[in-house]
């Protein structure tokens, strides 16, 4: 599904993405003994994040619907889905943990969040390789000197 020429999905999972590993930093800030307000920011990250993540997935989904059975992109795209759709589980429970005394996170909330953003980095390198390897979202006869997207030519 694409939006002015882009695909929709790749446009908007920099939010969740940023804002899950800017969580993890201000864990790691906290732990290091920076204080409360660190993991009160951590937590409202998750959350944002969260959102991020449930508004990003349906173009996602939409866009592996458009791949090719039986290609190692289909393949390679439900493995990016699943292993988000547990990154987005982890983060869920971490924030679920922490929701009593967001300032005092344990030791669980710390686990689930660190594990979420281990599993990120798997799947965002498996977004990688759809778009960058596989050029899944990537317009027929892309190149460098293309005309824009919002020119209205086509690609040649």
């Amino acid at each position: 599904m694409k939006f002015l020429g882009h695909p929709v999905h790749q446009m908007l999972i920099v939010f969740p993405l940023g804002l899950l590993a800017t969580a993890v930093i201000f864990d790691l800030i906290y732990l290091l003994g920076d204080g409360a307000t660190m993991a009160i920011v951590a937590y409202w990250m998750i959350a944002a994040g969260i959102i991020g993540g449930l508004v990003a997935a349906p173009f996602g989904w939409i866009d592996w619907f458009a791949i090719p059975p039986g290609t190692r992109a289909k393949s390679i795209g439900l493995w990016h889905g699943a292993g988000n759709v547990m990154v987005m589980l982890l983060f869920a429970a971490s924030w679920f943990v922490r929701h009593d005394l967001p300032e005092r996170p344990d030791t669980v909330a710390f686990v689930l969040s660190f594990m979420g953003a281990g599993v990120a980095l798997l799947t965002g390198w498996l977004g990688g390789e759809l778009v960058d390897r596989l050029g899944v979202g990537v317009d027929d006869g892309a190149h460098p000197n293309a005309p824009s997207s919002l020119s209205g030519r086509r690609i040649r």
